[in-house]
């Protein structure tokens, strides 16, 4: 009795914990089952909901830019329209996906072959992910983990097994793979839910039909259009007109961030130099906007276009297309004759530009950049507003203006003598005609033959000097800010304002020597237009403050901007350019009457020495003002050169009618090694003149 009595107490609590367990685990149980209930009565429709979920996405697309005209409508800036292949890069897509897309598309599609880089070979290597794990396998310890033994970032990851593709493997592509590397390279570069271009010039009609037909089989591939800009009036003005990136160039590196945060995408094409960058925000349009919709999975259910963009507005420019083509043929033509005959060995080129002077309307610009060495010539319109140089006397009617302004002559009393300039340890300073030629000038007789001696004799006027032959001269020590006072007033030295950029100041010459001694024989010099250095833009805006009476107009190459239609044509002007006077020259009538008369006798005088008797005869009559400078060819290669070549520089101002002037124009010709070579300059305002009034009417 004792035995069962002491097997049954030491079985009873075995059972009872086996019991108490099964209790527990069921207990559990039921509970689980209760919550489970609960959720779905409770939250199924919301769960349920968030499976179906979905997310709505704004992408933006690009619209044509607006177009460029001149002054009577012809198109100079079009834009061409190109069938294209696109890739719009899907938010779930991977990149061995990717690349069985780019694999199945060169049956169908070939791309222009260009030059991968060494990363994009490594990126097509490793899409296949085959080759990426068995990379990845190659790897050292330490550039797969970390010094804790935890699994490297992916992104490192990817960066330590490409680096080991480009440093450790010499991949020899066949010409099929590296079509599929291509073209898997553009695809890669898009960003999710944004189009890329795979061919956007000369797909034919075939890889159209053949893409067309397999659009199922390749996930994001698409046939559309992209539009280049064109040119149908070729070449005129063509670095005026300025450039607009590739979609591979996208935004500019020194703007990048400002335009990113202007609403641009690292991939928008925009105007990169000269008009089209002045006037990007104009040209550009706005993007279209499409609506798209995706599900948890990432996958396109949706798309709506919210808006389609406008169409960028159109320029009008100031610049009549057949005008300008004759100007640049004219300087073209007469800088090789000048080139023929041996005078452009040192020459850097040849310029003009023209304005109309009561509006400051550019007419035309042109320029050619010579290389003395090379003997090669380019276009340089843009050396109108960006070069430079020493005019010589076309700014004598800026002295004498300054002169009469200052009163130290009068429109009745501007007799002066005309005597040469002897200063100790320097050549004598004087004019193109022998010493002694005249005993006196008015400044009239002095614009018309181009005294220099007479420029020199009003600057030791507005100096106050005491002055003696073979003796230092000594002149008020504000003789520069005086004289350039009165140039500036003209814009001489400054930058005009003209809607263009990369304009320039001019190059203002040092007042002071060494031993900080005003540089008084300098100032004479720039009396006479041979010290100070200024662009062609100002000498023209210059030449017509004198020929509209006083009034300083700011340059200016659009005249107006019109909005695109829906059918591309031109829509309403949304700004209309008004003329803009940006000082008045305080001068009188009878003062600029001396000038106007000077300037219309060097053309139309009877004097046998006057300079521009070239034009004489030209109907409407020109009224003008020749300029020669004295210069030394800089050779950069050998800038301490103790010997330069001595070479002359030769320009020319003027406009017409002279009673009442539509047209200012100024042209240089730099650094000629013959004297002749003030030949070539009137003959080229010569043409300047008579193409425009032929053109344009004489009315």
């Amino acid at each position: 009795m004792m035995r069962r009595s002491k097997t049954k107490s030491k079985k009873s609590p075995l059972r009872f914990r086996l019991n108490l367990l099964l209790f527990i685990a069921f207990l559990l149980l039921a509970i689980l089952v209760a919550q489970l209930g609960y959720l779905q009565i409770v939250y199924g429709d919301k769960f349920e909901a968030e499976i179906e979920s979905t997310d709505k996405t704004v992408v933006s697309g690009n619209v044509p830019r607006g177009m460029i005209y001149d002054s009577q409508g012809r198109t100079l800036v079009g834009n061409q329209a190109e069938n294209a292949i696109t890739y719009t890069k899907s938010i779930s897509v991977s990149s061995g996906e990717m690349l069985v897309t780019a694999q199945k598309l060169t049956n169908y599609l070939t791309v222009p072959d260009s030059k991968l880089q060494k990363q994009d070979v490594a990126d097509y290597y490793l899409a296949n992910s085959d080759h990426y794990k068995a990379i990845l396998k190659k790897l050292p310890r330490a550039q797969r983990y970390t010094a804790t033994g935890d699994n490297l970032p992916e992104s490192k990851l990817y960066h330590n097994a490409s680096k080991y593709v480009i440093d450790q493997m010499k991949l020899d592509l066949t010409a099929k793979q590296k079509q599929v590397a291509i073209i898997y390279s553009k695809m890669a570069s898009a960003f999710q839910l944004s189009t890329v271009y795979l061919k956007d010039d000369q797909v034919t009609q075939t890889e159209i039909a053949e893409i067309g037909e397999h659009l199922s089989e390749l996930p994001g591939v698409g046939v559309g259009t992209n539009w280049t800009r064109s040119y149908p009036n070729g070449n005129t003005i063509s670095s005026i007109l300025g450039n607009v990136t590739t979609e591979k160039q996208g935004l500019p590196a020194d703007t990048l961030k400002e335009m990113l945060a202007t609403g641009y995408s690292r991939n928008d094409r925009v105007g990169n130099s000269y008009l089209e960058k002045q006037y990007e925000s104009i040209l550009r349009g706005t993007k279209s906007q499409k609506q798209v919709t995706v599900n948890n999975n990432n996958q396109v259910l949706k798309e709506v276009t919210e808006y389609a963009g406008t169409k960028g507005s159109n320029l009008n420019l100031t610049i009549d297309s057949n005008y300008q083509t004759k100007v640049e043929q004219a300087l073209q033509s007469n800088f090789m004759a000048a080139k023929r005959a041996g005078a452009t060995g040192y020459s850097d080129g040849a310029y003009a530009v023209a304005i109309n002077p009561k509006t400051g309307a550019i007419l035309a610009m042109a320029g050619l950049q010579n290389n003395p060495k090379t003997g090669k010539i380019t276009d340089d319109a843009l050396g109108v507003i960006n070069r430079t140089f020493v005019m010589g006397s076309v700014v004598k009617p800026a002295t004498v203006l300054g002169a009469l302004m200052s009163g130290v002559i009068t429109p009745n009393n501007t007799t002066l003598p005309d005597d040469a300039i002897y200063l100790p340890g320097t050549p004598i300073k004087k004019s193109w005609y022998p010493a002694g030629t005249f005993s006196t000038m008015t400044a009239q007789r002095a614009l018309e033959i181009s005294s220099n001696t007479y420029m020199m004799h009003l600057a030791l006027l507005e100096g106050h000097a005491t002055y003696r032959p073979k003796s230092y001269i000594k002149m008020d020590n504000d003789i520069f800010s005086k004289m350039r006072g009165n140039f500036e007033q003209f814009g001489l030295g400054y930058k005009t304002g003209i809607d263009l950029p990369g304009e320039v100041n001019g190059f203002l010459g040092s007042t002071t020597n060494e031993y900080d001694q005003v540089k008084y024989g300098s100032a004479l010099d720039l009396s006479f237009g041979n010290y100070d250095a200024y662009t062609m833009i100002q000498v023209a805006q210059y030449v017509s403050t004198v020929a509209n009476g006083g009034y300083r107009m700011e340059p200016y190459l659009v005249n107006s901007i019109q909005k695109t239609t829906e059918s591309g044509k031109k829509g309403d002007v949304i700004y209309q350019h008004q003329p803009v006077v940006l000082n008045q020259v305080a001068f009188t009538s009878a003062q600029l009457n001396v000038v106007k008369t000077g300037m219309y006798n060097a053309v139309n005088g009877t004097d046998s020495y006057g300079t521009a008797h070239a034009l004489k005869g030209l109907d409407p009559k020109v009224a003008g003002k020749t300029g020669t400078a004295q210069s030394f060819y800089y050779d950069q290669d050998n800038p301490n050169n103790p010997n330069p070549p001595e070479t002359t520089s030769h320009s020319f101002i003027g406009y017409a009618p002279a009673d009442n002037p539509k047209i200012a124009i100024a042209v240089m010709f730099p650094n000629f090694t013959k004297s002749s070579a003030s030949t070539y300059t009137m003959n080229l305002a010569k043409q300047m003149f008579t193409d425009y009034f032929k053109i344009e009417g004489k009315d």
